[in-house]
This record gives C-alpha cells, sequence and structure tokens, in this order.
C-alpha cells in the first residue's frame, strides 16, 4: 500500500528470489485502460528485471475489474503458472458500484487463495479519484505493478 512513507516502487531487490525458472499469468482489467496498462508495464519490467523470461509471462485480459475473479480462476485450472497477478482499477463515483465491485473482486481473490494451489497476487487499484490512481501507477507514489510482481514472485517460491 502506497502512504507517505512507503513507495510502490521500493523494495530491497535483495530479498526477491531469481524468477529464471519460473512462469507467471497477469490477468488486466482493459477498464481504465491508461492505469491498467501503466500496471502491466511495471508489473513485466519488474518480474523481468528478476529474470523471468518474456515467454514464461503470459497476459490475459478481460473487460472490467469484477471478470479479473474469472480470469484468475481459469489461469489457476489451465496455466501451469507458479503465480498469478491480477491488474485492475476501480475509481469511485457517484453511485454504490464501486463499494460493490471492490467487494466482490476482493472477496473473489482472497477466495482463490484459500482454494488454490497457486498464489493469486492481489493487484486492484481502488482509487477515490483519478488523480490517485494515476500516482500509484507510475506517478509520484511508484507502480503497484511493481510490488505485485515482487510479491508474485516471493509467493511462487514460497
Amino acid at each position: 500500500m502506497a502512504t507517505a512513507l512507503h513507495h510502490l516502487s521500493d523494495y530491497d531487490s535483495s530479498s526477491v528470489p531469481d524468477a529464471s525458472n519460473m512462469c507467471f499469468g497477469i490477468v488486466v482489467a482493459e477498464w481504465n485502460a491508461e492505469i491498467t496498462d501503466a500496471l502491466l508495464e511495471g508489473t513485466v519490467k519488474t518480474l523481468e528485471k528478476h529474470g523471468a523470461l518474456p515467454e514464461n509471462i503470459h497476459v490475459k485480459t478481460v473487460p472490467g475489474s469484477f471478470e479479473l475473479v474469472y480470469g484468475a480462476h481459469q489461469m489457476t485450472l489451465h496455466g501451469g503458472y507458479d503465480a498469478i497477478i491480477i491488474l485492475g482499477s476501480v475509481i469511485r463515483g457517484e453511485t454504490p458500484h464501486f463499494d460493490y465491485i471492490c467487494q466482490g473482486v476482493t472477496y473473489g481473490i482472497a477466495r482463490l487463495n484459500t482454494t488454490s494451489e497457486i498464489p493469486v497476487v492481489y493487484g486492484l487499484l481502488t482509487t477515490d479519484n483519478w488523480q490517485q490512481a494515476k500516482d500509484r501507477s507510475g506517478g509520484c507514489l511508484g507502480n503497484k505493478g511493481d510490488e505485485c510482481a515482487v510479491v508474485a514472485i516471493k509467493m511462487a517460491k514460497f
């Protein structure tokens, strides 16, 4: 989580295992593409920085954040991945839609993590406005994608 005390892209790289023999699935939402594309770029760059081969990074897209759960579930069943990362962005609006989507995705990914043999890393930005999403997808608070990649590598090694 980005705070005034923690930048999303700051981590001790010496504590990250070698990912050269790992395979990763990434499910990314098309909704808020400017944000999710930046998250994806950060994720892939960080996986490769730690040794993941490009051919071992498989990206699938889904229309929106709610569909991330289905996409991740399919990857747990059919992919042969060491870890799966979901990437999405939900920005608060004027209706309760934000709450339903965030709650549904959070519950769905938590459930996958308790029922699957493969770790599923939660990379859903849940922000109050566009600027907060930009700040967390490569802006002044770093890139949540970097953090997700590091978590995926560490959890795959777990």
